[in-house]
């Protein structure tokens, strides 16, 4: 008599997001093994990220920082630098570098203040941009003291903190009230926060302000100051250690929450106002050991952004050429955010602007992520299960039919993979999804087709082969120029004998 089949059908797939962490026979059926080039959607689904185009058409150069200056009248400007010039613009970069001004590596720290916009690199003079030229800072005509060549600025409490000098990396210097240009006037000064570490020694590699706190990351410790409206009576309210920022531009605030790259992974600083803490969570938990690799070995500058149109923070690293992806929409029951990670846009700096367009600093300018496409050519998405046992995982599965629901995807080549038992030796079948055509249905190369409401969808069939104790399924889609989310996978087995 033949078995019934048995069937295992995965709603919302790789919902969950990577999980590279935990044993992948006791993940849920929602967590992914592989998912690169991908996003969690709107809707909850997994989807192929968008691509970017360049905007860039004249005076194109190899970006390294990105910043928009907002000025007072609401208007805005791009600057950015390449580690010669220093740009103004987006569809033609004007050089706005200072005469006779020596760049260094272009990796400046950008801050806003009073109409004016800052650059800051360790080991180079400040600069400041008014709308028209930039000029070193020693150069402005309002200029007094001397100002820090930091590696740190920040923009808060109306003025400007700088910190981490060539000399000093534990000294937070602030400007005058209002002005960045003067350094030993009214209310500018200067702390050392050296014997204020609660453990030890450290170096300062990062400063933000939130919830009016003034926050100073080091690379083992964070220190919480309450009163910086007043420097001069600012105190120490709280510490936290043996967790800080290794790279300065990692830091992102999200309005409710600072997400930043620590030496043990991706953290979420969250001030908990009630019960006066100040709780760290480990957003990138479920990838953590594969990060830390990345990141030990990363040997250029980590940059990341967060843009809450597209409700992800981004963490880019250059030498591997990975993006880490974390849906910032809501997190998993143990407080980590669902992560997927990209292979193939490698940005050297990103920056939101006001407008919500998210742009991307490149080898020949500044680029836009938009459409489907990453400048013109196709791209890769693949997702794959964890590995599947049909809650018997003793027994022999014999693959017989599979089945996925696919929304959007016109015109995309897909390939639906399977394996058993560990093995990368997948076996596959490719096939075209639908040309999204109005009014034209069931069309589908295999099985149908159709449309609701204006959106494709595609339930590809596929006659499945060989066995095994574990199966793993996987699609690879070579998106170019449709949106692609895979909305169900269902596959039916033969659950054969003790093995």
């Amino acid at each position: 008599m033949a078995k019934p089949l048995q069937s295992v059908a995965i709603q919302a797939p790789g919902f969950y997001g990577l999980n590279t962490e935990d044993s992948p026979t006791a993940l849920s059926e929602q967590f992914a093994l592989d998912a690169t080039n991908c996003v969690i959607d709107q809707y909850g689904r997994i989807g192929a990220r968008k691509g970017w185009s360049y905007v860039t058409t004249s005076g194109g150069d190899d970006l390294v920082s990105i910043s928009e200056f907002v000025k007072e009248d609401g208007t805005t400007e791009i600057i950015s630098s390449s580690a010669t010039a220093i740009y103004k613009g987006t569809t033609t970069l004007t050089d706005i570098t200072p005469s006779l001004y020596t760049v260094g590596d272009g990796q400046y720290s950008y801050a806003t203040l009073n109409n004016k916009h800052y650059m800051f690199r360790k080991d180079s003079k400040p600069v400041v941009y008014d709308g028209t030229s930039a000029v070193a800072i020693e150069d402005h005509a309002d200029y007094s003291g001397t100002v820090p060549q930091a590696n740190v600025v920040l923009s808060a409490f109306g003025r400007l903190w700088v910190a981490n000098t060539t000399s000093d990396a534990t000294t937070i210097y602030w400007s005058d009230l209002l002005t960045g240009m003067k350094w030993d006037t009214g209310s500018s000064g200067s702390i050392d926060i050296s014997k204020v570490w609660a453990d030890g020694s450290d170096t300062i590699t990062a400063l933000a302000s939130h919830n009016n706190f003034l926050i100073i990351f080091g690379k083992r410790q964070i220190l919480i100051y309450q009163g910086a409206t007043d420097p001069a009576t600012m105190s120490l309210a709280d510490s936290v250690v043996g967790i800080g920022c290794i790279a300065r531009d990692s830091i992102q605030s999200t309005g409710s929450d600072l997400l930043f790259l620590s030496d043990s992974g991706v953290r979420s600083f969250r001030r908990t106002i009630q019960e006066k803490s100040i709780p760290l969570t480990d957003v990138s938990k479920n990838i953590r050991s594969n990060l830390d690799a990345y990141v030990l070995s990363e040997a250029e500058h980590i940059v990341s952004i967060y843009s809450p149109e597209e409700a992800f923070y981004l963490l880019q690293l250059p030498t591997s050429e990975q993006t880490y992806c974390f849906d910032t929409r809501t997190p998993l029951q143990d407080g980590s955010l669902r992560a997927t990670v990209w292979n193939s846009v490698n940005p050297q700096c990103m920056v939101r602007t006001r407008a919500g367009e998210l742009l991307l600093g490149k080898a020949s300018g500044i680029a836009q992520y938009t459409g489907y496409r990453d400048n013109g050519a196709s791209y890769q998405m693949s997702y794959f299960t964890n590995y599947l046992d049909f809650g018997a995982p003793s027994n022999l599965k014999l693959l017989k039919n599979l089945k996925i629901t696919v929304i959007g995807g016109s015109a995309t080549d897909v390939t639906l993979n399977w394996g058993y038992d560990y093995s990368y030796a997948y076996k596959k079948k490719r096939f075209t999804l639908t040309t999204q055509i109005i009014a034209e249905y069931n069309i589908a190369e295999y099985n149908e087709g159709e449309f609701n409401a204006g959106v494709l969808v595609n339930r590809p069939n596929v006659n499945a082969s060989g066995g095994g104790a574990v199966v793993q399924l996987g699609v690879e889609a070579e998106v170019n120029g449709a949106p692609v989310s895979i909305q169900r996978m269902t596959a039916q087995a033969i659950v054969g004998r003790t093995i």
